[in-house]
């Protein structure tokens, strides 16, 4: 959510007043969007990466807490679940060598913490979702102790008024009840930032929506949950179930879900602010003294801390993020999408795709939005999300084709192109998206590697051919060879 808070309760007047401060922030929000009041003169990009923990016989170790301890490194924050730490990479410039700073950063902090973590019996694992986890660590004690991550889970299942229930048909079938949010806390991710311009956000958040099915196909890396296999990218409809404040009836009447693709194209950022205070209530009614407009009047930048915080509990796939640095107010598109791994070398790859490819296409001259329906892009990334690189997808132009073929067609070009006016040269371009042209040559990724492993062990005890193919998985992940190397 990227705010603290406090366990508390909340009353009516609580609510009230939140929502006036919210709405009070968003008029706010469209004055500086108006004004121009953004640091917009030398963009930055930057990347999270989320873990989990196993112990040393590949189950997932509760031990987040004794982690981070012995990591001893801010960089690393508690996640929700206590099988979960999430590392804040320092924002990187592209045109200075920013892919090579990601992946040399990431993977000294990787090492650093393994070997520190590692003395308490907790291993870092880069996967999208840990398929050793089981029923019996879907409960509240597996909740990390900061108190905003219960008070959330509360506040959810207060809304929704019952247990929550994944239901989930793929290659197998999985159905599973909880009284927490904990299965969130099994969906693991890479969040790759993108800052722009107040001018250029519409342009660079339909382009992620766009791209979004062909990131997934490419990058799935979560083909198994609670011992079943599901979609290639299971996180996809994990989360979306495990956030769902609607009870079966809202559902019925269209209420938005607040893990949600969207439903249109934009025209400017106000567009999805305006969105999230016109369609969802506040899960955390926190308010602050801070009186934004007077800030604004008197030549400061206002916080922005109810909307912003309000923001932070609406899980757009590419999600909007106002943030304030000593250089001043800036934008940025989250894109929240991609698993996390198999490698570090893989992740940077993964992201130089995003970064160069969302660049061209929102710059284009004719906008590829402009050519195709918002529908065909979501179809796009539920195809995706389910198949992986197996998946057909939908282009203007080309109509049902190969998300693999688009790619080597006509996406990695476009990537080269926007990574080469982004300044990033030639040598970390053909590299990064070498790994990219590989995996849809050999179609295969994490999510392919890992069913084929497992398949290939047996299927008369799929917990064992789990964990041996997860401890195997983990060595190949430490050695930074790009997936589409492993045999």
């Amino acid at each position: 959510m990227g705010e603290e808070v406090e366990a508390q309760e909340f009353s009516r007047a609580d609510r009230t007043r939140h929502r006036e401060k919210v709405r009070r922030g968003l008029d706010v929000f469209a004055r500086m969007l108006r004004e121009s009041r953004f640091d917009t003169d030398d963009p930055m990009t930057g990347l999270e990466v989320e873990f989990n923990l196993i112990d040393a016989e590949g189950d997932p170790a509760l031990r987040s807490m004794e982690a981070l301890a012995a990591i001893a490194d801010p960089a690393f924050q508690t996640e929700l679940g206590q099988f979960n730490v999430e590392i804040n990479c320092q924002p990187a410039r592209l045109r200075e060598r920013g892919l090579e700073a990601f992946e040399t950063g990431l993977r000294n902090s990787l090492n650093d913490a393994e070997g520190k973590s590692s003395t308490v019996g907790a291993h870092l694992v880069m996967i999208g979702i840990l398929p050793t986890l089981t029923d019996a660590h879907m409960t509240p004690e597996s909740l990390s102790p900061n108190p905003r991550y219960h008070l959330l889970s509360e506040q959810i299942l207060d809304a929704r008024g019952e247990d929550i229930t994944v239901e989930i048909s793929g290659v197998e079938q999985l159905e599973s009840t909880t009284d927490s949010i904990v299965p969130e806390a099994a969906c693991t991710s890479t969040q790759l930032h993108v800052q722009t311009s107040p001018d250029e956000f519409a342009a660079y958040w339909n382009a992620s929506q766009v791209i979004a099915g062909v990131q997934l196909a490419v990058g799935a890396n979560s083909p198994y949950l609670l011992g079943r296999e599901l979609w290639r990218e299971t996180r996809i409809p994990l989360f979306e179930q495990a956030t769902d404040t609607r009870s079966e009836e809202l559902k019925a009447q269209g209420v938005r879900p607040r893990v949600w693709f969207g439903e249109r194209w934009i025209t400017s950022v106000f567009d999805l602010f305006e969105e999230n205070v016109r369609y969802f209530p506040a899960l955390l009614p926190v308010t602050e003294d801070e009186d934004p407009l007077q800030v604004l009047e008197d030549g400061g930048t206002p916080s922005l801390h109810e909307l912003r915080l309000h923001n932070g509990t609406i899980y757009r796939w590419n999600r909007p993020v106002y943030d304030v640095t000593p250089e001043g107010p800036h934008l940025r598109v989250e894109n929240r999408l991609l698993a996390a791994g198999p490698t570090v070398a893989d992740t940077i790859a993964n992201a130089a795709f995003y970064f160069g490819l969302v660049r061209a296409l929102a710059t284009d001259d004719r906008p590829l939005w402009s050519q195709m329906s918002f529908s065909a892009a979501e179809e796009n990334f539920y195809v995706a999300a389910r198949h992986g690189i197996s998946a057909q997808v939908y282009w203007p132009g080309l109509g049902q084709v190969s998300a693999s073929e688009l790619v080597l067609r006509r996406l990695l070009p476009l990537a080269d192109q926007g990574l080469a006016e982004s300044g990033v040269e030639r040598a970390e371009r053909d590299r990064f998206l070498g790994m990219i042209e590989q995996r849809c040559l050999k179609r295969t990724n994490g999510a392919e590697w890992f069913v084929t492993q497992v398949r290939e062990r047996g299927e008369r005890n799929r917990e064992d051919a789990l964990r041996s193919t997860l401890l195997e998985y983990v060595e190949r992940m430490h050695s930074n060879e790009p997936v589409h190397t492993w045999s």
